[in-house]
């Protein structure tokens, strides 16, 4: 496919021409030739949004199996691109062949997965309450309730994820598989990526016959387009994975507009690693091992990186602690997806190192290419950390603060000091339970995953994952940006009262020709009503 530096709007292709700005890569640290992009504006914000407007209506009214193909023939234009895409991603990010291969699985994955969901019907949470005309002191009207799409959604692509994450990634997924049309905004650390993905979801609209403005890309540099499109009316929701500051400046829109939208931003998270006495004791070098590895996976540019791990003081800490550095050491410098990512991550290694109380342990293999993000260990106390907030900012990057409690009392203290958390991580025997308990309710509170005796790099795309959490780990701790319930984002409830039949939606006609397991007057039923 050429990359030709053209939008995708709705069933066009569009030349912004608001400036212009070539795709970069960021392992020679030079710009990629051709083509140059053009930049869209205002204009395009509005073109795509209207056609999304436009598109709502006859796109969340289509069959669900139509809508399950649509969803599935996305991912078969995706795996059509074949290896010039991953060629072309790798160009643009820096990130190994195999790691962009295991991603393209991962975002057709997550296609078919929301395919399957949208054929259950589950998530229109289909409720009956039948009349009950004879009802005394009151009768009560038919009562039924269904969740529809909440209209067009703004979806940012992140820098971290040029696959999953972003053109047709998880929150367009779960936003089509709702029922809403999606504005993509492409991140401009991978322009050409970005523009065969959306073709490829343009050519699986024409292919099924969607209305035209079902799906759209934008691509702007700095703010404008952005704010703009988070701005417009027609705009019901955005989907946000990215840095704390861009996640507060969209909410900070989104709640200034007339009409105020749900912003659903991925933001923060230092995903701590709890290693409770009797697992440090028994495997201190094996746990050292698998920290390092997961911490320096992908340069350590993942959401869920251990960037913080905690243990009380002992010789097995020590142990773990010259292991883990030994095992740092031989880490290798990795190019960051970005020359301002990795500005971030040694600006924010040099305000961890300048702490006082803070000792650097070991650090990774340098490198003499550009953009490249070598690994650091860290260590403090559990007193330092509580008293320099600084010590809880994410990294974003392969690095990683070993902090040392006294006691399990002093874990707690700790846990209860922490922001919100994508994950937790604890590591135990059965001789660790009783800490554990006693940690748990501290950590359901903090965060939306917790994981036991592994590491927390590497989201399974399933129907229970939860990649979510309190504030600032996202800006909405009731929903979750993977995994089947993704979809609740993009839908709410409608109640219908003494509606027709035939005049109500089809999963709550009475005869039921869905096949829907649907609650009726209070019981699990698939079959037909009345």
């Amino acid at each position: 496919m050429q990359i030709t530096g053209d939008m995708v709007i709705g069933y066009r292709t569009v030349h912004g021409s608001t400036g212009s700005q070539r795709a970069f890569n960021p392992t020679l640290n030079a710009p990629i030739a051709e083509p140059e992009f053009g930049l869209g504006g205002k204009n395009e914000v509005e073109l795509a949004a209207s056609l999304a407007a436009a598109a709502f209506d006859p796109y969340r009214n289509l069959p669900l199996a139509q809508r399950a193909a649509f969803l599935e023939a996305i991912a078969e234009e995706i795996l059509q691109l074949g290896d010039a895409l991953i060629e072309r991603a790798h160009a643009e990010s820096g990130l190994p062949i195999a790691r962009l291969t295991g991603e393209r699985g991962r975002t057709v994955g997550q296609l078919h997965l929301f395919a399957q969901v949208v054929r259950d019907g589950h998530f229109l949470s289909a409720t009956i309450d039948t009349a009950q005309p004879d009802r005394q002191p009151l009768a009560r009207a038919d009562l039924r309730l269904a969740k529809i799409p909440l209209g067009p959604v703004a979806v940012f692509g992140a820098s971290n994820f040029p696959l999953a994450f972003s053109v047709a990634g998880g929150d367009t997924a779960s936003a089509l598989a709702a029922g809403a049309p999606v504005i993509v905004k492409a991140h401009s650390a991978h322009l050409g990526t970005s523009e065969m993905v959306a073709r490829a979801v343009q050519k699986a609209a024409q292919r099924q016959g969607m209305p035209e403005g079902v799906f759209s890309l934008l691509v702007g540099a700095g703010r404008e387009l952005g704010e703009a499109l988070v701005a417009h009316p027609e705009i019901k929701a955005v989907g946000f994975t990215g840095s704390r500051q861009g996640g507060l400046a969209l909410l900070r829109i989104a709640n200034n507009r007339a009409e105020p939208i749900p912003v659903y931003a991925e933001m923060s998270s230092i995903n701590p690693v709890f290693l409770l006495p009797q697992a440090l004791a028994a495997r201190p070098e094996a746990l050292a091992q698998g920290f390092a590895d997961s911490l320096a996976m992908g340069a350590g540019q993942f959401c869920t990186n251990p960037g913080l791990v905690l243990a009380i003081d002992s010789p097995a800490l020590t142990t773990f602690i010259s292991a883990a550095a030994t095992a740092i050491r031989a880490k290798g410098a990795q190019t960051m997806l970005t020359a301002g990512i990795h500005q971030a991550y040694e600006a924010g290694r040099a305000q961890v190192q300048a702490a006082a109380g803070v000792e650097q342990l070991a650090a990774g293999v340098t490198a003499d290419h550009a953009n490249a993000a070598q690994a650091a260990l860290y260590v403090t106390s559990a007193q330092t950390l509580l008293a320099n907030e600084a010590l809880q900012s994410e990294m974003f990057g392969p690095a990683s603060i070993v902090v040392k409690a006294s006691s399990v009392d002093e874990l707690l203290q700790v846990a209860q000091h922490l922001e919100g958390q994508l994950t937790a991580t604890l590591h135990l025997e059965q001789g660790d339970h009783d800490s554990a308990r006693a940690l748990l309710p501290v950590l359901e509170r903090k965060c939306g995953r917790i994981l036991v005796n592994g590491f927390p790099t590497g989201v399974e795309v399933s129907h229970a994952m939860v990649h979510g959490g309190p504030f600032p780990a996202t800006s909405n701790a009731m929903y979750t940006s993977v995994g089947a319930s993704a979809i609740d984002r993009f839908l709410r409830p409608v109640c219908y009262q003494d509606l027709p039949d035939a005049l109500r939606p089809e999963a709550l006609q009475n005869g039921n020709a869905l096949g829907l397991w649907r609650l009726v007057d209070g019981a699990p039923s698939q079959g037909a009503v009345g």
